[in-house]
């Protein structure tokens, strides 16, 4: 059926897009595995530190991408596009702020995120090598925000590849060639990211130049504007802020568990990541599509949009389940070069604990899809406060049970948080029902 398709039209370039993000993780993950054989786990364990610092700078920077989105999605379903336009100079001025801001600050931010998560001195070389490439990510999400509520996901589907492919390459040239090892990789995505902007930008132009419409710089920072982009943003803050929360906490204490754990953990969370990848492609088709319907007033198309998307997630989520549960060793192993001392005691020790992973993505699939269409339609409220309240679940059952089965609560809190932002999500919006009221 028509919804179906473009549901797919959506979903297939965001999901390509996306998958090269995992990709880019899983050859940067198996450069530190293979860099140094004989201090693997210590280099993959800087490595995870290292990402896990930037994730925390670019997840506290998403809204950008997600209000940007929302609000263009609606825009472009009422036709309005001089507030499309107005929408893409509001988020690259955002961007630029933000971006120039944390190259600003990078010394005390550095120096706080290395001493929250026991850094070494690789982990400062490596942060302080790739704190250049800040400023082209944050204007990455501005433009692919756009492009994505423009409902054009073949923008960001070719800039995505094309940076992943250049990261991919600069990585090895520089690791191996150059002999900078995970230094190497961080100058990669300098590199790759500053090559994703001026890409995003002649693409840009050369699709969307005959939408522009000449706008005055009042309107676009108009105040009762800002007001509301702030406003939504603000809560994608909060809600992206706890995110990021658990997520670090997740590799910081893993690091002060074990070393062993800490690797294993960042293995089996390569395969965590590359299922979201996957399902938040029709997450972003979701936003898209919710945001236009939600523009046009079209309830009856919003809802079988909604009802499909969901269908897809949960689909995508059993091909997963059945791949971990016939693969995950030999997964695991690109990870990990089987010639080092202590490679067959990693992955044994991942076995122990490669039940979550498994369940993960049932536990994942509708909170997943229901962040999209929260997005969409510019619910940002619920999504704060499904988010709190799974945030607060998460610290109570880790710290409750860790002393009583060690790792084991770390994986039961991190997938008891993900089902409970799906479940409180639900019923804020009563069933989704205050959705479809538009």
């Amino acid at each position: 059926m028509k919804m179906n398709r473009e549901i797919i039209r959506l979903a297939i370039p965001n999901i390509i897009s996306n998958i090269t993000v995992p990709l880019m993780g899983i050859v940067s993950t198996a450069i530190a595995g293979h860099y140094n054989s004989e201090h693997s786990a210590a280099t993959i364990g800087a490595l995870a530190i290292g990402v896990s610092i930037f994730n925390f700078i670019y997840w506290n920077c998403a809204f950008v991408r997600m209000g940007t989105s929302g609000l263009t999605a609606q825009a472009f379903g009422a036709n309005d596009f001089a507030e499309c336009t107005r929408m893409l100079l509001r988020s690259i001025a955002i961007a630029l702020v933000l971006g120039i801001a944390v190259v600003i600050l990078q010394y005390p931010l550095g120096e706080l995120s290395l001493w929250a998560m026991n850094g070494n001195d690789l982990v400062a070389r490596y942060f302080y090598t790739r704190i250049w490439a800040v400023p082209a990510g944050i204007l990455l999400f501005a433009l692919n925000g756009w492009f994505t509520g423009m409902q054009n996901a073949i923008i960001p589907m070719v800039v995505a590849v094309t940076v992943n492919i250049i990261h991919i390459i600069c990585s090895f040239a520089f690791a191996f060639g150059l002999d900078m090892g995970i230094v190497g990789v961080a100058q990669a995505s300098v590199v790759a990211q500053w090559c994703g902007v001026i890409l995003a930008t002649i693409l840009l132009f050369v699709k969307f130049r005959h939408t522009f419409v000449v706008v005055s710089r009042r309107e676009v920072f108009d105040r009762k504007a800002f007001t509301r982009f702030f406003a939504i943003n603000g809560d994608i803050m909060i809600r992206t802020f706890c995110i990021v929360v658990v997520y670090t906490f997740f590799t910081a204490i893993s690091a002060r568990m074990d070393e062993n754990i800490l690797a294993v953990n960042t293995l089996l969370m390569q395969l965590f990541t590359l299922f979201s990848y996957m399902s938040d492609g029709f997450a972003y088709a979701a936003e898209a599509l919710t945001g236009r319907f939600t523009g046009a007033r079209d309830a009856a198309s919003l809802r079988r949009c909604v009802r499909l998307s969901i269908g897809w997630s949960v689909g995508i989520a059993l091909l997963f389940v059945a791949t971990y549960l016939g693969w995950w060793r030999d997964l695991l192993g690109i990870f990990v070069d089987s010639n080092q001392a202590n490679a067959s005691a990693l992955i044994e020790l991942a076995g122990n604990y490669i039940g979550w992973v498994i369940i993960i993505p049932i536990a994942c699939s509708v909170p997943f899809l229901l962040d999209g269409v929260m997005v969409g339609a510019t619910q940002t409220r619920v999504m704060r406060n499904a988010m709190l309240l799974s945030t607060v679940a998460f610290f109570a059952i880790f710290y409750g049970l860790q002393p009583i089965i060690g790792n084991n609560a770390l994986w039961l809190a991190f997938t008891s948080y993900m089902v409970l932002r799906g479940i409180f999500q639900y019923f804020m919006t009563q069933r989704l029902e205050t959705i479809y009221k538009i």
